[in-house]
């Protein structure tokens, strides 16, 4: 699988990435029941595709995402690039809240080397800048922990030029992981343009607009979501955007039949025609959506297909 080069680190990433939010299994704003069995086996399935890193955080899951990649990941020879993140505790009653003080940053280090089995985390990520007036002090936190090689590079998610030119002032932002699909595109106009002129590695995230641009959502299907599902209430699930989604996706379809390809691959083949886009987070629960996603990464969209899209 092609690769590119995160930002000005001497990380090459594929593409594509292994999003495991979903594998985390059921809490707030979890996707459902998941089975540490499949979640294992998908995992180990999609590297040996070719996706040389996996994007977790210790939330998903309350911590169970990032131990259940440290157990596909245990006694690999070559162990794929591992991204996680910072920002939220929680308790007992499954209730989190945001804290960026350089105590909780460092607990949450500790915490994930612990639960991913490895010795050192790859990026570190800021998920949110949430308290806002903290970030400056979760930042230093992490450029001591560089230091002490816990972790190797920095990066941010959700967060505006404002607040990245802000860390900036302190050490490199790395890289920004910020959502980007054909139904989310907040962040095309000024927001990815800072960061290819500051050398700034994007990862996106939710590039098959959490699932609406796969091509297997129908009102039918949407309507019937378990309850534990947080699509449920999201806007693009919702009127009135989710009729003009689904006029989207069949658009894609027409593409997708062209190329023999999947809806999914075409949604996110298109984020990454984007110049400024270094590598897409892909969710997989099963080795068979490994395989309907993984040609997303080489499929190359002609004019022809950039302008049905737009039209």
């Amino acid at each position: 699988m092609k690769t590119m080069q995160l930002g000005k680190t001497d990380l090459d990433i594929s593409r594509i990435g292994l999003g495991a939010w979903a594998i985390g299994g059921q809490w707030q704003w979890g996707w459902g029941a998941q089975q540490d069995s499949d979640s294992i086996a998908t995992i180990q399935h999609a590297i040996a595709q070719g996706i040389n890193w996996i994007d977790t955080a210790p939330v998903y899951g309350l911590g169970h995402s990032e131990t259940v990649v440290g157990q596909a990941i245990k006694g690999m020879s070559e162990k794929p690039l591992i991204f996680t993140k910072c920002c939220f505790q929680w308790n007992d009653k499954g209730e989190t809240w945001p804290d960026l003080s350089a105590a909780s940053v460092r607990a949450e280090v500790e915490a994930s080397l612990k639960r991913l089995a490895v010795d050192t985390i790859d990026l570190y990520q800021i998920h949110w800048p949430d308290p806002a007036e903290q970030i400056e002090e979760a930042w230093h936190t992490m450029q001591l922990l560089k230091q002490e090689g816990k972790i190797r590079y920095v990066g941010v998610s959700n967060h505006t030029i404002d607040q990245m030119s802000r860390l900036e002032a302190i050490g490199h932002v790395d890289s920004l992981q910020p959502p980007y699909s054909l139904i989310n595109r907040q962040y095309e106009q000024e927001v990815l343009p800072w960061c290819a002129q500051n050398q700034t590695g994007v990862i996106v995230y939710s590039p098959m607009g959490s699932g609406m641009l796969t091509g297997a959502m129908t009102r039918e299907r949407i309507a019937n979501l378990p309850a534990d599902d947080w699509r449920r209430n999201a806007d693009d699930y919702q009127e009135p955007k989710l009729t003009d989604n689904l006029a989207l996706v069949e658009k894609l379809k027409v593409i997708a039949d062209k190329h023999g390809v999947s809806v999914a691959e075409v949604a996110i083949a298109w984020t990454l025609t984007n110049p400024a886009v270094t590598g897409a987070i892909v969710g997989m629960r099963s080795p068979q959506q490994a395989d309907g996603v993984v040609g997303g990464a080489s499929l190359l969209l002609d004019e022809e297909d950039i302008a049905l899209i737009a039209g």
